[in-house]
């Protein structure tokens, strides 16, 4: 008796909530003929409309860490489209297939672009999944975080992008002028990858583009900080869960501005 009394006032004052039902559902597509697999990720238990994201992966692309880090962002909060850019015929299984992966992509960027614009309208066009309908936005991971900055720089009609430690060149740095988005770089302050010249870069594309922009670099942080999975077996690549749990949190923070149109 005194456990459903328990049960009541939890249910009551509103503590009590139906448990995770995370679905995982492939979407499948073609962008220029080419079949591509994204995945859908959100929590079923929560019927409550949301945002809808596009999730860029490291340049992994998706594998089972790169899903489970999804649903971690997804929570109750986003319905999340973890974006497939390479095409369903290629899941990198180590950093030399994953390197050769990307190095063809940035060599293509048109048709990176494309991708990620095509992934954008899938998650756009998934009727059944809890989505508002009128917020979007897209993050990513290193590999993950170039796509979603060329997202933006395509003119995709999101309200913010996130980078984390993402490579911040691009093949023309005039389309930034086409940057409907607010922008988030999250950075590590030590991160050997991105030079101190590709930064000012970077910083001078947005100026001249006059985009809403902001950089965060995180001390102590290298590449990767974001990823769990990332423990230095790629020199300079290296979870950082202080960094990660600051970044996380100021991502919830600028969607919810950009969101909100403020």
């Amino acid at each position: 008796m005194k456990r459903m009394m328990a049960a009541w006032v939890l249910s009551a004052c509103g503590i009590a909530s139906a448990p995770a039902a995370m679905v995982t559902k492939n979407i499948d597509y073609q962008v220029g003929g080419k079949p591509m697999q994204s995945v859908l990720v959100y929590d079923d238990a929560v019927k409550t409309p949301r945002p809808g994201l596009v999730m860029t992966p490291d340049w992994l692309g998706i594998n089972e860490n790169n899903v489970a880090l999804a649903k971690q962002f997804a929570g109750k909060d986003y319905v999340i489209l973890v974006a497939d850019v390479y095409g369903v015929a290629l899941r990198p299984k180590n950093p030399d297939e994953a390197g050769a992966a990307t190095k063809e992509m940035y060599a293509h960027r048109a048709d990176l672009r494309a991708r990620i614009d095509a992934a954008l309208d899938q998650l756009k066009a998934q009727k059944g999944a809890p989505l508002d309908g009128k917020h979007w936005g897209a993050f990513g991971f290193c590999f993950g975080g170039a796509t979603t900055l060329d997202l933006a720089r395509s003119g995709a009609d999101v309200q913010g992008v996130v980078s984390f430690h993402g490579n911040l060149s691009t093949d023309d740095p005039a389309l930034a002028k086409n940057i409907k988005a607010k922008v988030l770089v999250l950075h590590g302050a030590d991160d050997k990858f991105e030079p101190p010249e590709q930064i000012a870069g970077f910083q001078q594309e947005m100026r001249d583009a006059k985009v809403d922009w902001q950089f965060v670099a995180f001390g102590g942080a290298v590449h990767c900080f974001a990823i769990p999975s990332a423990h230095g077996e790629v020199p300079g690549c290296e979870y950082n869960e202080r960094a990660a749990r600051r970044g996380t949190r100021l991502m919830h923070e600028f969607l919810g501005e950009a969101f909100a149109g403020k």
